[in-house]
């Protein structure tokens, strides 16, 4: 039982930060530190991936009409422009689906640290007010999907890429890049929560093969109660990240991620000095 509450505060850690650009990854690594779960390091090491599907079915279930290029109310025209939407989030997830298949193992081994997670939290902090800072008065030169060219959308793929990195954040880094090359703030966001599904769906696949199916009741338990809170915090942290950047920048996240870096710093350097 104590396993399955830890699960409900990951589930809510998860549902949050996979949307804020503030590193979910980051957050679900540094609570291992201080909330372990009690079923291992390989099961703790899936879970933390496939924990994200919950989150991912969020993005469905909101934006599932836009998404659904089947929908009998939808235009013929109307259909073909979701199936380029479809196209162009599978050409923007080619470049961390590549990297991910040949580097998953050495990922997992060399970056998952806390070191490494307070460093990124602090670096694409900066970016962000940077960035804000560079754009603030500039009108955005994309704001429809129809408008993100093939070189825009690989440059944004790779911004994804890097998220790989523990502590960087997927949305946050797809979101900086978008925003470097004219991307709006709303069309960066939607563009972040569509291409998050096939890539967190390869990665939640990916998991469950190297951990196996065999899992315990408890497991079970522990896994589709932390989906299932993650998908109900991922739909209202949408919402109100969609309401939010509709009047506000994203500096508040950047400024965030520094403090939140500087402690962890702080934090974790001490309990190694004094180990």
């Amino acid at each position: 039982m104590l396993d399955i509450l830890k699960s409900i505060i990951f589930g809510i850690v998860e549902g949050i930060t996979e949307w804020l650009p503030i590193s979910s990854t980051g957050h679900i690594i540094l609570m291992e530190e201080l909330l372990k779960l009690d079923q291992g390091e390989a099961f703790f090491e899936m879970f933390q991936v496939v924990i994200q599907l919950g989150a991912i079915l969020a993005v469905v279930v909101i934006y599932f009409h836009k998404l659904n290029p089947f929908s009998p109310t939808k235009t013929q025209k109307q259909k073909m422009m979701t199936w380029q939407i479809w196209i162009k989030v599978l050409i923007g997830c080619l470049p961390a689906g590549v990297i991910g298949l040949l580097f998953d193992n050495w990922i997992d081994k060399t970056l998952y640290h806390w070191y490494v997670v307070a460093l990124m939290l602090i670096v694409y902090g900066v970016l962000f007010i940077v960035v804000e800072n560079y754009q603030k008065g500039k009108e955005p030169r994309v704001t429809k999907f129809s408008q993100l060219t093939i070189p825009m959308i690989l440059i944004i793929g790779v911004f994804q890429m890097l998220a790989m990195i523990p502590g960087t954040s997927r949305s946050g880094a797809t979101i900086v890049g978008a925003l470097m090359i004219g991307v709006s703030r709303s069309l960066a966001a939607e563009y972040t929560f569509f291409l998050a599904i096939p890539v967190m769906f390869g990665a939640s696949l990916l998991k469950l093969v190297k951990f196996g199916f065999n899992f315990t009741t408890i497991q079970l338990a522990v896994l589709l109660v932390g989906m299932v809170v993650s998908f109900a915090v991922s739909i209202v942290a949408i919402k109100f990240l969609m309401s939010y950047i509709r009047k506000n920048d994203f500096k508040v996240f950047g400024y965030y991620r520094i403090v939140l870096g500087v402690i962890v710093f702080l934090f974790f350097g001490i309990q190694t000095l004094l180990a």
